[in-house]
């Protein structure tokens, strides 16, 4: 099945190919409603093209719901790059790749994600001027987690005060799986905060980074997270995290954490619900790196950009309002949300303006 045939309501998907350096990429366009699109370029062995495709179309669909959540005039794109970033990647494919990228004329910003870091968008930015998530040298934000993270931890907030009645996770116990790039950075945040954490990580030297820091939290098994007795289960890892078998077991009251695609398929976020599990969507409270890299299109400024993250704890109270209004679980509250901001917003690029 094609990308029309399967009707994904994108804009554009452009696949990239370059022989000599290796290079097979593709970008998907999801929406320009808001503005031009920005997604991270994701690094990865995909088994075949298909899954790459798929996973594109996916992750530049949430790209553009979450700027539209995030109150930024930004539309959603991604792209992927197909190869092991270890053993492929190199400054003549990168730099083939930024050609590409600047072929689409702004339309689409790119910056990190799984597989590429700032260095790499300093070579893809030697070919192509539309790159966020650059170094600190080159007047970029430089690691987009440290404000992932911080808006992760406002959700939570949102999230525990609508639960519990009080925006604190101090006396929680709070469960977090993956303790990478995002995932350490949030459980300094909960150890600030007053909460009792565990971690979970299948990388024994990020486990061995978050006790160096903090010795008081606890380590458990990756598989066996999900089922203990937590307050709040936050899945920092990669997506697909609730699924039926995982969301069989949990017992958390809360679920929130900065993975993107967290929920394996439709209608697990009404069994969450049906549970009375309070899920705080994933591309809500995750935009804080999009914030970050998006404000290095004005000239970056951190304090600015971590104000504007600090509205993600506002932003996710509205979404389990309308969730409460309309009777949805906040999934569909959040799709909602987006949606009409992108529908009303969009609506006024009709109105000619003449550029002079």
């Amino acid at each position: 099945m094609g990308v029309f045939d399967a009707n994904t309501g994108h804009e554009q998907v452009v696949f990239c190919q370059d022989p000599a350096s290796g290079l097979r990429a593709i970008v998907a366009i999801y929406s320009t409603a808001l503005g031009p699109a920005l997604g991270g370029t994701r690094f990865y062995p995909y088994a075949s093209e298909a899954d790459a495709l798929h996973d594109v179309l996916n992750l530049s669909r949430a790209m553009a719901y979450k700027a539209a959540c995030a109150g930024l005039d930004l539309g959603g794109g991604k792209a992927v790059i197909i190869g092991d970033p270890a053993v492929d990647k190199s400054e003549a494919l990168l730099r083939a790749y930024g050609r590409f990228v600047a072929a689409l004329n702004g339309r689409y910003f790119t910056a990190c994600d799984v597989g590429t870091y700032v260095e790499d968008m300093d070579v893809i930015a030697r070919e192509c001027r539309w790159v966020t998530g650059r170094s600190p040298e080159h007047g970029g934000a430089g690691d987009s987690a440290v404000l992932t993270a911080y808006g992760v931890f406002q959700g939570m907030r949102a999230a525990a005060e609508a639960t519990w009645g009080a925006p604190s996770l101090a006396g929680r116990r709070v469960g977090v799986a993956g303790v990478g790039k995002v995932g350490h950075h949030l459980v300094s945040h909960l150890v600030a905060d007053g909460a009792s954490v565990v971690v979970a990580d299948v990388s024994a030297d990020a486990v061995a980074r978050v006790r160096a820091e903090h010795p008081e939290v606890d380590v458990v098994d990756v598989d066996a997270l999900v089922g203990l007795p937590l307050d709040v289960y936050a899945p920092c890892a990669l997506g697909g995290a609730l699924n039926d078998g995982t969301v069989a077991v949990l017992q958390a009251r809360v679920v929130c954490g900065a993975a993107n695609n967290q929920l394996d398929h439709p209608g697990i976020e009404k069994v969450l619900a049906d549970r009375g599990v309070l899920y705080a969507p994933d591309y809500v409270v995750n935009a804080g790196g999009l914030i970050q890299v998006a404000d290095e299109i004005e000239g970056f400024n951190f304090d600015r950009a971590k104000a504007h993250a600090a509205k993600i704890f506002d932003t996710t109270k509205r979404v389990f309002a309308i969730a409460a209004e309309e009777g949805v679980p906040p999934a569909v509250a959040a799709d909602r949300f987006a949606e009409r901001r992108m529908a009303e917003v969009g609506r006024l690029r009709g109105l000619y303006l003449r550029q002079d």
